[in-house]
């Protein structure tokens, strides 16, 4: 008994960090003609959904050349490509600007993610 109740403890915790009380996304604004998109694709785009930060903060592509999604109209002043916008309930967060490999990226990622508030109901830790 004691096992089904920690079974269905654990089963609550992880649903509830990958439930839908998150509204974060990372925006990634690339091009077609971006060789520094194609490369962040080939290294980094495979395992990105897979990690915490993928679910944390699920990727999403906007072409730079195509119109903005008008949810997406409050970022500004995008130019270059890869350019990479962390948001949460319409707001920026922060931006990575260009593509310097793997280790680069996931340390700036790293630091955008700390400064995303505590999903509803958690505490945020220094």
């Amino acid at each position: 008994m004691r096992r089904f109740a920690i079974g269905i403890l654990l089963v609550g915790l992880v649903s509830g960090l990958s439930g839908p009380a998150r509204a974060a996304e990372l925006v990634m604004f690339e091009s077609a003609l971006c060789e520094w998109c194609r490369a962040w694709h080939a290294e980094i785009g495979p395992i990105y959904p897979k990690t915490p930060e993928g679910r944390l903060a699920p990727l999403r592509r906007v072409d730079i050349a195509q119109a903005r999604p008008a949810d997406l109209d409050f970022i500004e002043g995008v130019r270059y490509t890869p350019t990479f916008v962390l948001v949460d309930a319409g707001r920026e967060i922060g931006r990575i600007v260009g593509y310097a490999g793997e280790e680069a990226f996931w340390g700036q990622l790293a630091e955008l993610v700390q400064r995303l508030a505590p999903p509803t109901g958690q505490r945020a830790t220094d």
